[in-house]
C-alpha cells in the first residue's frame, strides 16, 4: 500500500546513492513507467553519475534485449543541483503545468505559477 501512495502521488523522483532499498524503488517507479500502470508522468532523476555508474550497467539492459533503448528515456542522469532541478522544472512544466515555461525579453526564465513563492 505504501509503494502504492507513493506512485500515486509522486510527480518526480530524485534517487541519491543508497542500497537495495533505494534500488526497490527505483525499479518499481521505472516498472510502472516502462508497462504504463501511471496515470501520469513520473519525471526520474538518479543523482551522481559515477556512482550509479559503478553500480548499475543500464545499457547492459539494452543490450541483453531486457528493456528497448527508449526505456532508457524513463531517466535522466544529473550531477548538479542545477542539472537536476532544470529536468524537474522543464518536466513539470511540460507534463503537469501544460506547455513550456516563456522566456522573458533577456532570455532570463519566468517561474511556473506553481513554483512561485509569495511576496
Amino acid at each position: 500500500m505504501r509503494k502504492f501512495w507513493f506512485a500515486y502521488l509522486a510527480k518526480g523522483l530524485v534517487i541519491f546513492p543508497g542500497g537495495f532499498g533505494t534500488m526497490d524503488e527505483l525499479f518499481e517507479i521505472l516498472t510502472l513507467a516502462q508497462t504504463d500502470k501511471l496515470a501520469k508522468k513520473i519525471l526520474v532523476i538518479i543523482y551522481g553519475s559515477e556512482y550509479w555508474k559503478k553500480v548499475i550497467n543500464f545499457e547492459a539492459f539494452v543490450d541483453a534485449g531486457a528493456v528497448s533503448p527508449q526505456d532508457l528515456d524513463l531517466l535522466k542522469m544529473a550531477d548538479t543541483p542545477e542539472e537536476a532541478f532544470e529536468f524537474l522544472r522543464e518536466g513539470l512544466t511540460k507534463y503537469h503545468l501544460g506547455g513550456v515555461p516563456k522566456k522573458e525579453e533577456k532570455e532570463r526564465e519566468v517561474t511556473p505559477e506553481i513554483a512561485k513563492t509569495r511576496p
